[in-house]
């Protein structure tokens, strides 16, 4: 018997073969999902390697409102990896060879070219007085500081905007900060006096009554602190963001340069609600009273000049005062062929007045450098906010030109007037009229018109030429030895202005610590600020309008304009 096996048939043949070629391509498929994992794997995991992991706090990563107060508030020294600008020591402080070792930091380069740098900063052709204050400079300090000392209440901290007129408002309670702050850099009173009138004055910041519960009146009264209107009698009037916002620029050179302050002023500030003096597009509002139904009307408020200074002013608090802060929409007046800026906005249409001074263009440069809120990096000799310094330089020429023309001496800015109308705008240009000045109702008043002493001494201190050296000479003892010095000198023969002013004082102090420390604004050197903390866990921040700390893309620009770059051309 055969016992071999029977032959397969060529269909079982067919079938055991179809059978190993599945096997074959199962196993090759599994043999290239396995590798394909592995390669994928390395790749994504290389990539990880390489990219940039995101860290809580930085780029990248979404951080919850909850958190977002302990953000560092972006400067230039932090984004560009620029080294702070170094805070000036007290002037009895300073070593005797203090401004040639810094003069780097004060003086341009011989090749710095003037005009604007390719991130519309602005060099600018006049050189800044530096240096320590002579005798006669220092009784000038000194004289100043004799308003203060003699206009100040005990009972609140608050000094007299007009000497014995027990009345004030943020303005001129922003003068006073500037002329303590300089008394102190100066010398001229120590810590404790400067201690005990600071807090004076913070306690009765933090204890005042607000308009509507909304932001400080437009004027109070010395001796209690109490609302008044402009008889100086109870009531109230409204807020200004005009004099908010330079309040806010000396409340922020307070807390940089004196962090011991610094929980005191963010408690005063944090009582206030913005949520009507700012929009989102950046607009400054003030506010006042509808005299038909009592309510509360808000309108833009500033013209050029004034507008972007306070815009300034919001910006060093983490706002976005975007549209405050752009010079549009802005027409120039040709004054003696130089063209001098002024806004363009109509009068009749929008009834408020384009007055053209020096005081906004001189407080500037004094406190802020002509520069960017975010700015604490650049030289003084190079201004970051360019064509702020741009047209502070034609504000100058054309008053030095009128001198050179006609043989007046000018140095124009608003100011007190003994008697009626009390204050005038005694301006370079306004109402389509050049050396116009006029009375806050609008009527021409040109026995008026005067060489303001703080816009001569704020013109001396930021342009070192000739022409400001007259100006100096005319005003620099036009003073009383105990009330300070007088408002200034009348340009048609009348003698002296006989009033005395916080405002007049308070600037001439700035500048003069101006010619010893440079730009009044110091860099922030501390860590979070409660600024910026408060209230998170509730919705006090977006009913109150409070800021975040500003990153990067919410700088102010640094803008060019077109008329600029075509005068520039030509």
């Amino acid at each position: 018997m055969d016992c071999r096996p029977e032959p397969d048939s060529p269909e079982e043949r067919r079938r055991r073969l179809i059978g190993w070629l599945f096997l074959a391509v199962g196993l090759l498929a599994l043999v290239g999902l396995g590798l394909g994992t592995a390669w994928f794997a390395r790749v994504l995991f290389k990539r990880l390697e390489e990219g940039a992991p995101i860290v809580a706090g930085a780029e990248g990563d979404r951080i919850p409102p909850l958190l977002r107060g302990s953000m560092p508030a972006a400067t230039t020294s932090l984004v560009y990896g620029e080294p702070r600008r170094p805070r000036p020591p007290r002037m009895c402080e300073m070593p005797p060879d203090y401004f040639d070792k810094h003069r780097d930091l004060f003086f341009a380069p011989e090749d710095a070219y003037p005009g604007y740098t390719r991130r519309n900063g602005y060099v600018r052709p006049y050189r800044e007085r530096r240096g320590f204050l002579t005798e006669r400079e220092m009784r000038a300090a000194r004289v100043a500081w004799k308003y203060f000392e003699n206009f100040t209440q005990e009972t609140t901290g608050l000094a007299n905007s007009v000497g014995n007129y027990p009345s004030t408002t943020l303005w001129d309670t922003a003068s006073y900060i500037s002329g303590l702050v300089a008394a102190y850099e100066l010398c001229i009173i120590d810590k404790p006096e400067f201690d005990r009138r600071i807090f004076a004055l913070l306690t009765t910041f933090k204890t005042l009554e607000l308009f509507r519960g909304e932001l400080p009146n437009k004027v109070y009264h010395t001796r209690t602190g109490a609302k008044v209107d402009y008889t100086n009698k109870p009531g109230e009037i409204g807020f200004s963001s005009l004099d908010i916002g330079r309040f806010l620029v000396w409340m922020r050179i307070l807390k940089n340069r004196y962090p011991y302050l610094a929980n005191t002023i963010d408690s005063v500030l944090l009582k206030w609600d913005f949520s009507h003096v700012i929009d989102k597009e950046g607009i400054l509002y003030g506010g006042h009273v509808d005299k038909e139904t009592g309510g509360t009307l808000y309108s833009q408020e500033g013209r050029l000049g004034y507008e972007e200074y306070a815009a300034k002013g919001f910006a060093l608090w983490g706002f976005r005062p975007y549209l405050a802060h752009r010079a549009e929409p802005f027409l120039t007046a040709s004054i003696f062929n130089i063209p001098v800026p002024y806004d363009g906005r109509d009068p009749r249409v929008f009834h408020s007045q384009n007055y053209v001074v020096t005081e906004s263009y001189i407080q500037d440069g004094l406190e802020l450098g002509w520069d960017l809120p975010q700015d604490d990096s650049s030289p003084d000799w190079l201004h970051s906010d360019g064509w702020r310094a741009e047209f502070a330089d034609r504000i100058y020429r054309v008053q030095e030109a009128r001198y050179f023309k006609t043989g007046y001496l000018t140095a124009r800015s608003e100011h007190n007037v003994k008697g009626p109308p009390y204050f005038t705008y005694d301006t370079i240009f306004s109402d389509g009229y050049p050396w116009n000045t006029v009375t806050p109702r609008g009527d021409y008043s040109p026995d008026h018109a005067a060489i303001a002493s703080k816009a001569a001494l704020g013109m001396w201190v930021l342009w070192d030429t000739p022409y400001t050296d007259l100006l100096y000479d005319a005003i620099i003892e036009l003073f009383d030895p105990e009330k300070g010095f007088y408002e200034g000198l009348y340009e048609r023969g009348q003698g002296k202005i006989g009033i005395f002013t916080a405002n007049n004082n308070g600037v001439i102090l700035a500048a003069l610590l101006h010619k010893v420390q440079g730009r009044i604004l110091t860099p922030y050197t501390g860590g979070s600020e409660v600024w910026y903390t408060a209230f998170r866990d509730r919705d006090t921040r977006k009913r109150k309008n409070l800021p975040d700390p500003p990153q990067k893309e919410d700088w102010l620009p640094a803008l060019r304009y077109r008329t600029m770059m075509e005068a520039e051309e030509s």
